[in-house]
C-alpha cells in the first residue's frame, strides 16, 4: 500500500510518511521520565504531532522489559466538568487500553469518583508488577473545573507512594496548555490552591515545527516511492507558507501531489503548484483552519490579535501576559524577536476570516477595475472603495467585533472580492508596526497598499510622513509597479466633519523619490 501525507488523526508508519516526533521534543528528558520516575508535561498546539510521539514512544517503551505503557485519550471527558461523570468515563478509558494486553482491571466497588482513577491505577500497576506502569494522558485540555481537580489530586495522592506494583513510576499529562495555565475554580468560586494540585510535575516540554530541511526530508520519502521531485523553491515556498507548522505542511504536500498534479503526470512540484494549493487550502476551510477562525471570536484572542491587524502598540503585551501566552500555546503567535503571527496562512486565514462578512457585502463591481494590459486599476478601485467607505463604514462599525482594525479588515475585504479568482495578496502585520502592508499581485504587476491609523498623539501629517518612510521599504522588498497609502482619520475631531472634507486623494513623493497616491479616509 502507498504511504500518503496525512491530516487526519495521529500518523501510522505503515499508512504516512512521517518523521520521529521524538526529534522535535523541546525541552523533554525522555531517559529521566521513567528512569527517575517523574511526571511531566507536554504541550503543543493542535496537529503538531502529540498523539503521534506518544503512541511512538509507546510502542517503544513497550517493545522492551522495562515497563508497560499506557495511552489514555481523555477525550470522552470533552465539556463534562462533573466529577461523578468524568471520573467513570476516565477509568473506563484506562480499562479498554488495558484489555489490549489482554489484562482484565477489576472494576474497583463502593470506591467514591474522588478515588476511583487512583484505585484503578494501584490496581494496574500490582497486575504489571515487575514491571513498571507509565500512563500518558493525552487530551487533558478538555477535562475542567471540579473533574481536572479531582484527576489532579488523585494522582498527587499516589505519586508520593509511587512505584513498581503500587502506582504509576511516570505519568506524561498531554495537551495544548501548560497546566500552569488552567484557571480552574472549585464549587465555591476559589481559586485552586497552587500548590496542590499543581506541583507534582517535574517539567514542562513542548513540540517545535518542522525545520526547513525537515520539510526536505518529509517529501523526499514520497520523492523516493513515486519518483515525483519537488523544485528547491517549491519547497522554500512551503517553508515560507507554513514556518513549518506539521498539518499545514502534510496539508499542501497532499493537495499537491493529489489533487493538482499528481505522481502519474510526471511533473515536477513548481512554486505555481505551492501557492494554488495554498489558496485551495484555504478556500476549502478545512476543520483545522476552521477551528483558527472560531478561535478568533474568543475576547482574550482578540486583545491580542487585534493589535497586531492594526500594528498598533497602545496597549503593549508581552509574554508574560495570560492571554498571550494562550495564543502561544494555540498555536496562533509566534516570537521571533517580537510578537507576529505564527505563519504566512495564519495571516491570511485571520484577515480573510474576520473581513469575510464585508468581502461577501461587496456588490459586483460595476465599474471599470482592470487595466488595458490586465492588470489592477488601483486609482480607480480606491475611489470606488472611498465611496463605499463613506456609505456604510459608520453603521457597520457598531457591529464589529474587531472595532479598531473595522477600517483595515473593510478594506482587505472589499480588495479581496475584486482580486478573488485572478490574483493574489500577501499580508504583512504584527503589533508595534503601525500599518499594515498588502502586496497585491494581478495581472502581471505588483501593487502596494499601506493602511494606517491617524494616531491621536501624532495628527495627520506626521501620520503621512512616517507611511511614506514605511511605504518605500516595503516597496523596496516587494517591487512594485504602483504604491498607494491609505490613511484612515477615526478621531473625533475629523469625524465631525463632512464626508467631502474627510475624502480626499493627493499624490507625495515617498523617501525614496517615487510616487505615492495618498487616499484619505
Amino acid at each position: 500500500m502507498a504511504r500518503y501525507f496525512n491530516t487526519t488523526g495521529p500518523c501510522m508508519p505503515r499508512l504516512h510518511y512521517m518523521l520521529p516526533p521524538a526529534d522535535r521534543l523541546i525541552g523533554a528528558s525522555l531517559d529521566r521520565y521513567i528512569r527517575d520516575e517523574l511526571y511531566w508535561v507536554l504541550h503543543a498546539p493542535r496537529q503538531t504531532g502529540k498523539t503521534t510521539f506518544l503512541q511512538s514512544w509507546m510502542r517503544e517503551i513497550n517493545a522492551g522489559d522495562e515497563g508497560i505503557a499506557c495511552y489514555v485519550s481523555l477525550e470522552r471527558c470533552q465539556g463534562e466538568p462533573d466529577t461523578a461523570k468524568a471520573m467513570p468515563a476516565i477509568v473506563e478509558a484506562i480499562r479498554e487500553y488495558a484489555e489490549t494486553f489482554t489484562i482484565p482491571l477489576p472494576v474497583c466497588p463502593n470506591v467514591s469518583p474522588n478515588s476511583m482513577v487512583s484505585a484503578t491505577l494501584i490496581n494496574w500497576a500490582s497486575i504489571v508488577a515487575p514491571k513498571k506502569l507509565i500512563v500518558l494522558f493525552d487530551e487533558v485540555d478538555v477535562v475542567e473545573g471540579p473533574a481536572l481537580v479531582s484527576l489532579l489530586r488523585q494522582l498527587r495522592g499516589g505519586f508520593a507512594g509511587r512505584g513498581v506494583g503500587k502506582f504509576p513510576v511516570s505519568v506524561a499529562f498531554v495537551g495544548m496548555r501548560d497546566l500552569r495555565d488552567y484557571l480552574v475554580r472549585s464549587k465555591d468560586g476559589l481559586p485552586v490552591n497552587p500548590g496542590s494540585p499543581f506541583n507534582i510535575k517535574h517539567d514542562s516540554a513542548t513540540l517545535g515545527n518542522f525545520s526547513r530541511s525537515d520539510i526536505t526530508a518529509l517529501t523526499s520519502q514520497y520523492t523516493a516511492e513515486t519518483g515525483q521531485r519537488f523544485e528547491t523553491d517549491a519547497l522554500d515556498r512551503i517553508w515560507g507558507f507554513t514556518s513549518g507548522q506539521p498539518w499545514l505542511v502534510n496539508a499542501l504536500c497532499e493537495q499537491i501531489v493529489y489533487r493538482i498534479i499528481p505522481a502519474k503526470s510526471g511533473e515536477t512540484v513548481k512554486v505555481a503548484h505551492v501557492d494554488e494549493a495554498k489558496d485551495r487550502l484555504i478556500l476549502a476551510r478545512a476543520t483545522h483552519i476552521d477551528s483558527l477562525g472560531e478561535r478568533l471570536k474568543d475576547p482574550r484572542v482578540r486583545k491580542v490579535i487585534e493589535p497586531m491587524i492594526t500594528g498598533s502598540s497602545d496597549d503593549p503585551v508581552g509574554r508574560s501576559d495570560r492571554d498571550v501566552e494562550l495564543c502561544l500555546d494555540l498555536g496562533l503567535i509566534a516570537w521571533e524577536g517580537s510578537l507576529v503571527i505564527a505563519n504566512a496562512i495564519y495571516r491570511e486565514v485571520i484577515a480573510r476570516y474576520l473581513s469575510q462578512n464585508y468581502q461577501d457585502n461587496v456588490p459586483q463591481p460595476q465599474f471599470k477595475w482592470r487595466r488595458d494590459d490586465g492588470g489592477l486599476d488601483m486609482d480607480a478601485l480606491l475611489d470606488e472603495f472611498q465611496k463605499f467607505w463613506r456609505r456604510h463604514a459608520d453603521t457597520w462599525e457598531v457591529k464589529a467585533d474587531y472595532t479598531e482594525a473595522f477600517p483595515h479588515l473593510l478594506l482587505m475585504g472589499f480588495l479581496q472580492r475584486i482580486v478573488n479568482g485572478g490574483g493574489m495578496i500577501d499580508r504583512e502585520y504584527a503589533a508595534g508596526r503601525g500599518r499594515v502592508d498588502l502586496g497585491i499581485h494581478f495581472g502581471g504587476r505588483t501593487n502596494i497598499v499601506e493602511i494606517k491609523l491617524v494616531h491621536a498623539a501624532e495628527g495627520r501629517e506626521t501620520t503621512l510622513a512616517e507611511g511614506l518612510e514605511q511605504i518605500a521599504r516595503y516597496a523596496n522588498t516587494m517591487g512594485a509597479d504602483t504604491r498607494h497609502l491609505v490613511i484612515f482619520d477615526r478621531r473625533p475631531e475629523a469625524r465631525a466633519k463632512p464626508w467631502d472634507a474627510r475624502l480626499s486623494v493627493e499624490t507625495r513623493t515617498a523617501s525614496d523619490g517615487q510616487p505615492v497616491s495618498i487616499v484619505w479616509c
